[in-house]
């Protein structure tokens, strides 16, 4: 992975987290145990610390950022979708960042929280446990159900096992030229979308 330190201050990443090889960490970065990092994700700690706390994971394009003096906390469990922006602001354990949401300074969002895709947080917004936050500014939806918490729990533990499925077989090949016979099927475990799982 391209890790860069700063000043002397280099990145930290648990032997048990996996970071894809195209993943940029810079200075202040702190990984935990069973963390994930997808691709092209740049987590850039040459201001503030970003932290990531066990079991949490952070998708492809993510960009994490924030100012001197103020740290980036994604505490356990959070869940940080494709294409999300945070900067300086605290995810809490077990919340949720949906894809291409953005997060600004001093918001925190709360425990077992979850902002919409394409979501804007704004700056110091303190988003209560188990709420929904949606729109351009972020605002309270509602209260989240047990459904819906349980759902979010059960994608991120499809991200913590993804994290064991990389560190175990993940690696770089070139393409086959066709298909093959009997072309094999991935591991995953099974994960529905939410709007499937209410339907059902």
């Amino acid at each position: 992975m391209p890790c860069y330190s700063i000043e002397g201050v280099i990145p930290v990443v648990d032997p048990s987290a996996y970071v894809h090889p195209t993943a940029v960490l810079i200075g202040d970065v702190i990984v935990g145990p069973g963390c994930y990092i997808g691709p092209a994700a740049c987590l850039r700690g040459d201001f503030g610390r970003i932290v990531m706390h066990r079991g949490s994971n952070v998708q492809d394009t993510c960009v994490i950022h924030g100012f001197p003096a103020h740290d980036t906390i994604i505490e356990e469990n959070g869940h940080i979708g494709h294409g999300a922006v945070l900067h300086s602001c605290i995810v809490r354990r077990d919340a949720l960042v949906g894809m291409n949401a953005v997060v600004m300074d001093d918001a925190e969002v709360g425990e077992q929280a979850i902002v919409a895709a394409s979501a804007f947080v704004r700056a110091g917004m303190k988003i209560a446990p188990r709420t929904l936050v949606a729109g351009v500014p972020a605002k309270t939806v509602r209260e989240l159900s047990d459904q819906e918490i349980a759902w979010k729990q059960e994608g991120t533990h499809t991200y913590q096992d993804l994290t064991k499925r990389c560190l175990a077989s993940m690696q770089e090949v070139q393409p086959l030229e066709k298909i093959e016979k009997n072309r094999p099927v991935l591991a995953a475990p099974s994960v529905e979308p939410l709007i499937t799982a209410k339907q059902a």
